[in-house]
């Protein structure tokens, strides 16, 4: 069977590179919005089967992997920022506080239908920050791309305080532990 990442995300690319084992990438075609009253845990565990769903339903032997993510602060779902003054806001907003990141994760195996998922929650807190580090974080990262304007990998880290969770590669977009034990239940071993 063939592996195939339903996603446009370098990072995930990235991660899934770590695993050593061949893979595609197709881009999945979805609407991403949110449902009324849907939680943050919902609605990434239902974008990764539906991205993984989305991708399956075009391959007769494969193992689709899904991916969704989004940061939660102040019980809202916290975006990529876009713009400068978007980042800058978030990251005031988050300064000297937590942040929980919810991921979707999801594998099909478009062979017999199996769909394996789970949400996997990450929390990071934020040191409290200056103005005049915020804006020297976002000059040098431009991080705009990125949920709640951070790039934990990269020079995000130095605006954190503390990091809480299972996998750290979840902060990143793909909980590799969880995602190697369903490729594991599906006969694909990484070691």
């Amino acid at each position: 069977m063939k592996l195939i990442l339903a996603s446009s995300s370098p990072f995930r690319h990235e991660l899934l590179s770590r695993l050593m084992i061949p893979f595609e990438v197709i881009v999945p075609d979805v609407d991403e919005t949110p449902r009324q009253h849907e939680s943050p845990q919902a609605l990434v565990e239902r974008l990764a089967i539906l991205k993984a769903q989305t991708v399956a339903s075009k391959q007769a032997n494969a193992l689709v992997i899904g991916s969704d993510q989004v940061a939660v602060h102040s019980d809202a779902i916290v975006g990529k920022p876009i713009t400068h003054e978007r980042a800058v806001e978030q990251l005031k907003s988050a300064s000297g506080k937590s942040v929980m990141l919810y991921t979707g994760l999801a594998l099909i195996n478009s062979a017999s239908g199996r769909v394996q998922s789970e949400m996997v929650p990450y929390g990071v807190t934020f040191r409290t920050l200056s103005e005049l580090q915020i804006e020297t974080y976002l000059r040098k990262e431009q991080p705009y791309h990125c949920a709640g304007s951070v790039k934990s990998e990269g020079l995000g880290v130095a605006l954190l305080e503390r990091f809480d969770g299972e996998d750290p590669a979840t902060l990143i977009g793909l909980p590799l532990i969880r995602l190697i034990r369903m490729l594991e239940e599906e006969g694909l071993a990484v070691i």
